[in-house]
């Protein structure tokens, strides 16, 4: 089990602390359980989820069109230095990365906490949703997410908190600080 103090990996954590006006991105697979954890743990005006904002347009959108939104509505959030919980699959290293650029923009700590079940867990839990999403794309995210975990850490997060099982999700406790958060200078 890896178990770094601050900056780094945390494996496991059955308590997660996130900062007043911190970005806090979810990092999963579909099915997961992202949307559940953020519906359970934040605040709904805190939480962007990009299966939301999919459902309030009229017409199926293209993902630019949808993440376009999402980022500025975490931008907003972060401008006004609230919690932004960004809930996507967020396995894209350079997504990733562009929401990094907000939080250093912002004067935010981000947070990552990573979402990574076994495969057939979240096949399970996709063959039960009434909007499934492909087994190749879920396999897909998967491998993505298994590639890149020991390195999340060398992208900037302030923590990284992996949750390896249902267990770990639903064992977790998640702590926000309260208290004035200094606004950001935009330049």
């Amino acid at each position: 089990m890896i178990r770094k103090v601050n900056q780094g990996i945390a494996s496991q954590p059955s308590r997660i602390e996130v900062p007043a006006g911190a970005l806090v991105v979810l990092i999963g697979a579909a099915a997961s359980g992202k949307s559940t954890f953020a519906a359970a743990h934040f605040v709904a005006a805190s939480v962007v989820s990009s299966d939301g904002l999919r459902a309030e347009m009229s017409e199926p959108p293209p993902d630019d069109v949808v993440f376009a939104a999402l980022h500025r509505q975490v931008q907003a959030s972060l401008a006004a230095g609230l919690v932004a919980v960004v809930d996507a699959t967020n396995i894209d290293w350079m997504w990733r990365a562009g929401l990094m650029v907000d939080a250093r923009r912002y004067r935010r700590p981000a947070i990552a906490i990573v979402f990574n079940l076994p495969l057939d867990v979240c096949l399970a839990r996709n063959a039960a949703r009434s909007r499934k999403v492909p087994a190749s794309v879920i396999r897909r995210q998967v491998a993505d997410l298994t590639r890149d975990i020991e390195r999340l850490d060398l992208e900037g997060f302030a923590a990284v908190h992996v949750l390896r099982s249902a267990a770990d999700v639903d064992g977790v406790r998640v702590d926000i600080e309260k208290g004035p958060v200094a606004r950001a200078l935009t330049s």
